[in-house]
């Protein structure tokens, strides 16, 4: 029997509108067969929304990546970091990586590396996406904590079940893509079995590369590490991948209630990092998540526990070594570096519906992880008289049993006081107790420091106090006006905290080699640990104004200003020779080219910036379909309030130009993307100015009942370009010592490449 439900207020429909229908393909949750709205539509409901992307507009940028992280790219204050081909980072308004919350699945997934070669998304293949939501502005209190940046909520299909009386329900489809440059191919597979109450799904995936072509040559050719390979000018070395996902799930659903298990298996056998002096030789991951989700008289009930385990090795990939020797001609034989993190996690939270007018969200989160970083000594003995390095004969412990343990509770209430105003106001108070054994080094000579001497390096960070906790509060204070149903303004503020991670704090060693290990920036630099940190503390002040056609397909146009302060913000000073105590260290200080070495400290920053979005049909016809014009601008600026530098990584003046034509099942679009020169650069980490460029991309694709093709070319005219936030090449030869490329070499972005992808539905 076909259940209805009327949400007779605002407020009721919120929380109805987070239980959609698990079979219809729609929502959150699988908890009704139908919905029905007796209310009028609320444009108010965007204030919680942030930008939401689903199938329609995932689907057509999946055969152009492997990487989840780059669906992303479109939406207004989106930027990436660069990194390995299946491991970008994400970047809201300025601020990336740890500063912003990522959850996959619900899940708060930590990047178990010093490098942050496995961040989150990293964990999920983009065809396995069902729908992404990204907060850009102010985040609301019951999708925040423990971050300063906005929100990105990463989801997979919801469970499907059969329709009632419709027998056993079984569907899937099948996927494949090629990619010319780099020779990428790879392809996904789903399939789920169900019936009205139980529903069983399977997905997997598999995507590999060979490294990427530049537009031109960027270096002279010549060979990667010994005996495995010769790169030509233009080719950039490690950048190949290989990564493999597999998902198996189990829903159950009875009346107004859903259990929903999900057991997923990563690995990732290489992965090449191109602004980075190690490469990823292994990575594998168990995840199991347990999701309820109920609907009750008073309103809606979540709970999740989640458990991960993560195995990541790094070393030195095909086309990059280390040579020992004052001649440097003597080959290392590797110089392995391992770590383990567990992730455990839990959350409970309560949509009370107070009146027809209020709802109240509470709820408690609980986020327990453990990390062990060890570098096992030289496995391999060097020819005679030459010397070990200093990698050997102990395992060298960079992270001993590090402990990052929160617990958060929050409350936030909306009202809904007339179809023009809606207002939330919610706090967050939470705590983070952060702790780490004793660690040592390969040796008692050298740098290494003999950790039993308490005068030494690691004796000195052994004999101290390591326990921290923090405690941080946020704050945000929502208000949305709509006058007619063709305009609306939406402000907020908000104090938002996040407390260091475990390498920003306890990072220990002075060495040069351990601290060029040490970078998540990508910028080729050395950095150590700062046991004094105290949390970021960030106010944040943004509006959106939004203009649209009452049919919102015609026409529209967003705007979005905002400005953050920030208060201890983790930036990196010059490191000082108190804590660098190697020779080469002490140069460093004021050196305005080269690398240089840099420790983690506290000072203040400000970001400011706007975005831009809109839309127009230009025109329609039976003969010619119709024709829309799309286009963004993003602009942020970043600066380090302490020292009067610039942020590092910040995104220069940005848009987007795309005419799409639709008509029948054909969709066309070209594309221009642009980008400034990037001249406002950090001056303590040297980081190095890029030029401006533009790209033109061309997409097709052509849709039959149950079969879709996509075709493309990005980068048509093959523009070489260095992408600004793409890093220090260090991506080739003897990295350890500088790379056998000279200092100021960004990476360079991919070349011409045409792609195809075949989706077949059965």
């Amino acid at each position: 029997m076909t259940r209805r439900v009327c949400c007779l207020s605002l407020a009721a429909w919120s929380a109805c509108s987070g239980m959609a229908v698990a079979g219809e393909g729609s929502g959150t949750g699988s908890l009704m067969q139908e919905v029905v709205v007796s209310a009028p539509r609320d444009e108010g409901q965007n204030l919680l929304q942030g930008t939401m992307l689903n199938a329609p507009g995932l689907i057509p940028m999946r055969p152009a990546t492997s990487d989840a992280a780059s669906l992303l790219k479109d939406v207004p204050g989106v930027s990436l970091y660069g990194a390995g081909g299946v491991s970008s980072l994400p970047v809201v308004h300025g601020l990336g990586d740890d500063r912003l919350r990522t959850q996959v699945d619900g899940m708060n997934l930590i990047s178990a590396c010093a490098n942050h070669m496995n961040p989150p998304l990293s964990y999920i293949d983009p065809n396995h996406i069902g729908s992404v939501q990204v907060f850009a502005g102010i985040t609301p209190v019951s999708v925040g904590g423990d971050s300063i940046g906005g929100t990105i909520l990463v989801n997979s299909p919801q469970p499907e079940f059969a329709k009632a009386g419709a027998g056993t329900l079984f569907k899937g489809q099948g996927s494949a893509f090629y990619r010319s440059n780099g020779d990428a191919m790879g392809g996904s597979l789903a399939a789920t079995l169900a019936s009205e109450k139980l529903s069983l799904h399977y997905s997997g995936s598999s995507a590999q590369s060979r490294n990427y072509q530049a537009a031109k040559d960027f270096k002279p050719a010549g060979a990667a590490a010994a005996d495995r390979g010769w790169l030509e000018g233009d080719e950039v070395g490690s950048s190949r991948y290989h990564s493999d996902n597999h998902e198996l799930g189990l829903a159950v659903r009875h009346e107004n209630h859903q259990v929903e298990l999900k057991l997923g298996v990563q690995e990732i056998p290489y992965q090449g990092f191109p602004n980075q002096r190690m490469d990823m030789t292994n990575n594998e991951s168990i995840q199991g998540n347990l999701h309820y989700t109920g609907k009750y008289r008073w309103g809606a009930l979540e709970a999740r526990i989640y458990d991960e385990l993560t195995r990541h090795e790094m070393d030195f990939g095909d086309d990059k070594q280390f040579f020992y020797g004052s001649a440097a001609t003597v080959l290392a034989p590797g110089m392995p570096m391992n770590t383990e993190g567990r992730n455990l996690g839990a959350l409970i939270k309560g949509d009370v519906i107070l009146s027809e007018r209020d709802i109240l969200r509470v709820g408690v989160e609980v986020q327990r992880y453990r990390l062990d970083d060890w570098w096992p000594p030289s496995p391999e003995v060097l020819p005679a008289g030459v010397m070990m390095g200093g990698m050997a004969p102990n395992t060298f412990w960079n992270i001993n049993n590090g402990q990052r343990d929160r617990l958060d509770g929050f409350a936030e209430w909306e009202a809904h006081w007339n179809p023009q105003w809606v207002t939330q106001l919610g706090v967050r108070l939470g705590a983070v107790r952060m702790d780490t054994g004793e660690v040592q080094g390969y040796n008692t000579g050298m740098m290494y420091g003999d950790p039993a001497n308490p005068m030494s390096i690691p004796g000195k960070f052994n004999a101290a106090d390591r326990e921290r906790t923090d405690t941080n509060l946020d704050l945000t204070a929502l208000v949305r006006y709509t006058p007619e149903l063709t305009r609306s303004i939406e402000v907020g503020y908000a104090r938002k905290s996040r407390s260091p991670n475990l390498y920003e704090r306890y990072a220990w060693s002075a060495n040069t080699m351990a601290m060029e290990m040490i970078n998540f920036a990508g910028d080729g630099n050395y950095y150590i640990g700062n046991l004094d940190l105290d949390p970021e503390v960030a106010h944040t002040i943004s509006a959106t104004l939004d203009w649209h056609a009452a049919a919102r397909e015609r026409w529209g146009v967003k705007v979005t200003p905002y400005f953050t302060y920030i208060q201890d913000y983790i930036d990196a000073q010059r490191c000082p020779t108190a804590v660098c105590t190697s020779a080469a260290a002490v140069p460093s200080l004021t050196a305005t080219t080269g690398f240089v070495y840099l420790q983690f400290a506290n000072q203040s920053a400000r970001l400011y910036g706007v975005d831009l979005s809109g839309h127009v049909l230009l025109t329609e016809s039976k003969d010619y379909g119709s024709f829309t014009a799309n286009g963004s601008l993003n602009y942020v600026h970043g600066e380090n309030q302490t020292t009067g530098d610039n942020l590092y990584n910040i995104m220069p003046l940005n848009g987007k130009l795309a005419l799409v034509q639709r008509k029948g099942q054909w969709t066309n679009t070209i594309e221009e993307q642009l980008v400034a020169a990037k001249e406002d650069v950090s001056q303590t980490r040297n980081e190095v100015a890029t030029g401006g460029y533009g790209l033109l991309n061309l997409r097709s694709s052509y849709e039959w009942d149950q079969v879709r093709l996509d075709v493309g070319l990005e980068n048509t005219l093959d523009q070489f370009y260095n992408p600004p936030l793409g890093g220090a090449y260090v991506g080739q030869g003897a990295t350890m010592s500088g790379g056998a490329i000279p200092w100021g070499t960004p990476v360079p972005g991919m070349g011409r490449t045409v792609y195809g992808g075949v989706t077949v539905k059965f």
